[in-house]
C-alpha cells in the first residue's frame, strides 16, 4: 500500500493549514504549527502572488493530503467524479468521504485518518460481519462498520471515542451505537458534510486543463 512515511507536520506548513494529520496532538500546544507557520525550506527571496496554475496545485495537494491519497490514486477519483450523474467537484469530495479510512476516522474509533488506515490494515475493522483491510473501501447505506474483538478492550480507542463524542465530531450520516465501537452508514455523505475549507472547483479546472 503506497503512502507518505515523511513527516507530516511539514505538510500542514506548507499549505499554511492545520490538516489535523496527528489526531488530537494538533490540538494541543505541542502541535509544531503553532510556532512554526512558516513554509518549509529556505524563506523566498521575495514573496510573488500565486499564480492560477500554482493555487489550483496548493489546492489539489491539501486534499490529497488530508485524505492520505497519492497522485494516481486522486486522479482516478477524479476520473470517476466525471462519471456520475451530478457535479464533478461534489461527486470527488463525497467519494473521499465514502473511503473507509475517512468513515472509521469520521466514526470516532480512530484519532486520525493514518491511525484509522494502520487500524484497517491489520484486519481490525469490520465492515457487515467481515474484515475488510482495504482502507480505500467505498462504504454503502447500510454498511455496518465495528472493532474487531482484538481491539475493543484498548484504552486509546476508548478515549478516541469519548474525545469525539465531547467535540461532536460524529457526521449526521453515521449512525453510532451506543458504546460508540461501531456506526451503520444510514445515509450517503454530502458537500455539506465536508467540514474542511475546500474549493474543489478549482482542482477541477486544474485537471480540466
Amino acid at each position: 500500500m503506497a503512502r507518505y512515511s515523511g513527516p507530516v507536520c511539514k505538510l500542514c506548513r506548507r499549505e499554511g493549514l492545520k490538516l489535523f494529520l496527528k489526531g488530537k496532538r494538533c490540538g494541543t500546544e505541542k502541535c509544531t504549527f503553532n510556532d512554526r507557520k512558516n513554509p518549509p525550506g529556505p524563506p523566498p527571496k521575495r514573496k510573488g502572488k500565486l499564480s492560477g496554475y500554482g493555487t489550483q496545485l496548493r489546492e489539489k495537494q491539501k486534499v490529497k493530503r488530508i485524505y492520505g491519497v497519492l497522485e494516481r490514486q486522486f486522479r482516478n477519483y477524479f476520473e470517476k467524479a466525471q462519471r456520475m450523474k451530478g457535479i464533478t467537484g461534489e461527486n470527488l469530495l463525497v467519494l473521499l468521504e465514502r473511503r473507509l479510512d475517512n468513515t472509521v476516522y469520521r466514526t470516532g474509533i480512530s484519532a486520525s485518518r493514518a491511525q484509522a488506515r494502520n487500524i484497517i490494515a491489520h484486519g481490525h475493522i469490520l465492515v457487515n460481519g467481515r474484515r475488510v483491510d482495504i482502507p480505500s473501501y467505498q462504504v454503502r447505506v447500510g454498511d455496518t462498520i465495528s472493532l474487531h474483538d482484538s481491539l475493543r478492550g484498548k484504552e486509546f480507542i476508548g478515549t478516541n471515542i469519548e474525545m469525539a463524542k465531547g467535540m461532536g465530531l460524529i457526521p449526521d450520516w453515521l449512525e453510532i451505537s451506543d458504546d460508540g465501537k461501531s456506526a451503520k452508514v444510514v445515509k450517503l455523505p454530502t458537500r455539506e458534510n465536508v467540514d474542511i475549507p475546500i474549493k474543489e472547483q478549482v482542482i477541477i479546472e486544474l485537471y480540466s486543463k
